[in-house]
């Protein structure tokens, strides 16, 4: 056992002397001095010895259990001195550090706001968790209205603690409910006009919620921006050249666009805005359902019975209002191809903007 140790202890220093750096030196120490290491085993090994050979091999093994912690230390700090040493040359450029991305909708949308606010608009924002009276009712969409079902809605099962007007609670599965999530961002019209009066220019940008499949132009959550504007003889003109101003905003080139008759329960009129499929051209791909249009936005001159709910005379003031989809808006401005991918939380598609 002798020459066994006396082996062990020249493999350690044949080691330490091919150490260069402080992650193999304590790969090394513990290879050796560890628990499970060659030298702690055959210290334990010689309890099974006789007196005689236990009491001159423990003696020895001991010595060299000694020389080879202090000669850990003595490289250990060798090393230490050298890293000490090394040149650093701080003329060199640095590394860069990795920043963060904001969103292609939150880009757009202060695009969006900023737009707006020069043109006299109050950028406003609303609950997500809104009222059905708010939602529904008050824009002119009672109970049993069939424009409900032109929106997939998530409704709340417990009850919420704030009511419009003459809100009664509805019945949906069997459960009392006047709370849903937003399907469109129009509720901020009464809220608005309830709380300013007219005259009155305002946008909300915020997200809506449908309960509906997605699709390469269809979300669950999606992103919106409704705009208001009410005072003393507005017309479809003014919309019209509020909107023109807006798409030649946000895309700084001139557009082809077509407005045709549509129909929302809130405007009367209605008018549905059009815009030519930037990412094909007006060729035909899955972004515009192979129809070369995509459908931009719903408008028209706020109906008479809105303006009564937000505390408006509709005899002295008229109004318009439109609801625009953020997501195609930047679907078209950057050419992406598929709204899911909005969501989808991939660092390389949001490292492109």
């Amino acid at each position: 056992m002798k020459e066994e140790i006396i082996k062990i202890k020249e493999e350690i220093l044949d080691e330490l002397k091919r150490v260069k750096e402080s992650e193999a030196l304590a790969k090394l120490e513990t290879e050796y001095l560890g628990r499970k290491g060659k030298l702690t085993i055959f210290l334990r090994q010689i309890t099974n010895l006789g007196d005689e050979e236990k009491q001159e091999i423990g003696c020895l093994a001991n010595q060299i259990k000694k020389e080879m912690i202090s000669k850990f230390k003595e490289v250990k700090g060798v090393i230490s001195n050298v890293s000490k040493d090394v040149f650093v040359d701080v003329t060199l450029p640095g590394e860069k550090s990795t920043l963060g991305h904001l969103h292609p909708v939150t880009l757009v949308q202060h695009e969006l706001e900023d737009l707006f606010k020069s043109m006299g608009f109050m950028i406003l924002d609303g609950p997500e968790l809104e009222s059905d009276y708010y939602n529904f009712e008050a824009l002119n969409i009672p109970e049993h209205h069939p424009a409900r079902d032109m929106q997939d809605t998530f409704y709340i099962e417990e009850p919420g603690s704030e009511s419009g007007p003459g809100e009664q609670k509805r019945v949906y599965a069997g459960k009392k409910s006047d709370m849903v999530m937003r399907t469109h961002t129009s509720p901020m019209q009464i809220r608005a006009m309830l709380k300013y009066g007219a005259p009155l220019r305002c946008v909300v940008p915020g997200r809506v919620f449908r309960n509906e499949a997605t699709d390469a132009v269809h979300e669950h959550t999606l992103h919106q921006i409704e705009g208001l504007m009410i005072d003393e003889n507005i017309s479809i003109t003014n919309l019209i050249a509020v909107l023109k101003e807006m798409l030649s905003g946000i895309f700084n080139q001139s557009i082809t666009i077509r407005v045709r008759p549509g129909y929302f329960p809130f405007v009367e009129p209605g008018l549905e805005v059009d815009m030519q499929c930037m990412i094909c051209g007006g060729e035909k791909c899955p972004s515009c359902k192979n129809s070369g249009w995509l459908e931009m936005l719903g408008s028209g001159m706020i109906h008479p019975n809105v303006l009564r709910a937000g505390g408006i005379d509709p005899d002295k003031y008229s109004g318009f209002a439109f609801g625009m989809g953020i997501d195609r808006l930047v679907m078209m401005k950057y050419k992406i191809n598929d709204i899911r991918l909005f969501n989808s939380g991939d660092l390389r598609f949001l490292r492109q903007f």
